[in-house]
């Protein structure tokens, strides 16, 4: 166990038992553990902004836009409910936002016109007709970027931000194309990437799924690896621990081949201080998550910025205070 996965399970349990009246130890895999919430009892680690009955009620939104949270939305350290409590309320002061991206992700971003949790476009943009992933919904099954800034330039084009968002997470999680219950006869051969790369139809396994009645993926489609990408990668960019980017990549890919935006930006967001995340693509070639975009060549950007940053970015620029209350919350509840 890591210093940082240590430091925020005692840091939620401390924070629920200051600010919570129910310190009823909520469960996971028949575990019981203090920073865990009741099942039912998810939303009393929201900020009160988006809590059931506030201006921008969370459950409200997810249910008009059918998107699935995720399973463990009960964890004090879920990574799903950092990622509403830190960036979902900003529905309501997209030019601030919109200020920060134009500093850390795009200098071209001039507006934000929405912010979407489990983005994904209706068809022909579905992660089902780009990707060819099976059929999924909004957080479950799919290819849904945690949150999505969708913004415009200032010749008046659109774009989007797709952010992948971490907390404690250890990496970006491995291929499933390579997990034994998927039967791939070989999958050694995904540590082996310039012989992978050389014939991807033969040696990708996501390619090949329809013979195990599985719909044959589409990423490789749209990624190219750079020249850099060929010198550094030692096994598939999606094999041990970079699959969510990978998929993430070519969504941003997918998005400007189609039409559908002119530019898209894939991203990442993640806590300073979780420095397994960070080198967790070391094996892939690279020493750290926020060299990922070096790997490619094409249309769509890369960018990374921290939880720390945004915090940061609020503080100094709420001219008049009206995130005074947010910032106590996030401070206190996350340490950030």
């Amino acid at each position: 166990m890591s210093e940082f996965d240590t430091y925020t399970r005692e840091h939620q349990t401390n924070w629920r038992r200051d600010h919570l009246q129910d310190q009823t130890p909520g469960v996971h895999n028949k575990i019981s553990y203090p920073f865990i919430l009741p099942r039912n009892s998810w939303q009393d680690g929201l900020w009160k902004g988006i809590q059931a009955g506030s201006v921008e009620p969370l459950s409200d939104y997810l249910q008009q836009n059918q998107i699935d949270h995720h399973t463990g939305v009960h964890n004090l350290r879920s990574s799903w409910v950092l990622c509403a409590n830190l960036y979902f309320p900003f529905r309501q002061d997209k030019e601030l936002i919109a200020g920060f991206l134009r500093q850390h992700v795009s200098s071209e971003i001039a507006s934000v016109t929405d912010i979407e949790l489990e983005y994904a476009a209706s068809a022909p943009y579905d992660p089902k007709t780009l990707l060819g992933e099976p059929d999924g919904t909004r957080g479950k099954n799919q290819t849904s970027p945690d949150v999505a800034f969708i913004f415009e330039t200032a010749d008046g084009n659109e774009g989007i931000v797709l952010t992948e968002n971490k907390f404690v997470e250890h990496s970006f999680y491995s291929c499933s194309g390579r997990k034994p219950k998927y039967c791939n006869p070989n999958s050694l051969r995904c540590l082996d990437f310039g012989k992978t790369y050389s014939d991807l139809k033969s040696q990708c396994y996501l390619l090949d799924w329809a013979e195990g009645q599985r719909q044959n993926r589409r990423y490789w489609e749209y990624l190219k690896i750079s020249e850099h990408g060929k010198k550094v990668i030692k096994n598939c960019p999606a094999a041990m621990a970079g699959y969510q980017l990978f998929r993430q990549q070519a969504l941003a890919e997918a998005f400007i081949e189609s039409g559908r935006f002119s530019q898209a930006i894939s991203s990442v967001a993640y806590d300073k201080r979780n420095e397994t995340l960070i080198g967790c693509l070391k094996r892939t070639g690279i020493d750290t998550c926020d060299e990922w975009g070096s790997l490619f060549a094409g249309k769509a950007k890369f960018a990374t910025f921290t939880h720390q940053q945004w915090v940061e970015f609020v503080e100094h620029n709420d001219a008049i205070g009206k995130w005074k209350n947010w910032l106590e919350y996030v401070k206190c509840r996350y340490d950030l």
